[in-house]
């Protein structure tokens, strides 16, 4: 059995890049979130912030929904 290094360090290295650019996008999303409620407290509107949390979390979703996919799907 002859293993591909470079393959395998190819795909360890895809998957580390888009497993921390999803945690910072859902960690932008709950930043947003954050904002609003600091804006509330002070009687204020946050709307950019909401969108942008609402936006980071709909393309968080639609990645884990991508990868679901690639797992389902025939070849």
């Amino acid at each position: 059995m002859k293993i591909d290094w470079a393959a395998l360090g190819s795909v360890f290295g895809v998957s580390l890049a888009f497993t921390v650019g999803l945690v910072a996008l859902f960690t932008l999303g709950v930043n947003g979130l954050s904002r609003r409620e600091k804006a509330a407290a002070q009687g204020g509107s946050a709307t950019l912030a909401v969108t942008g949390a609402y936006v980071c979390f709909a393309a968080c979703a639609a990645a884990v929904a991508y990868g679901i996919y690639l797992i389902v799907a025939k070849p």
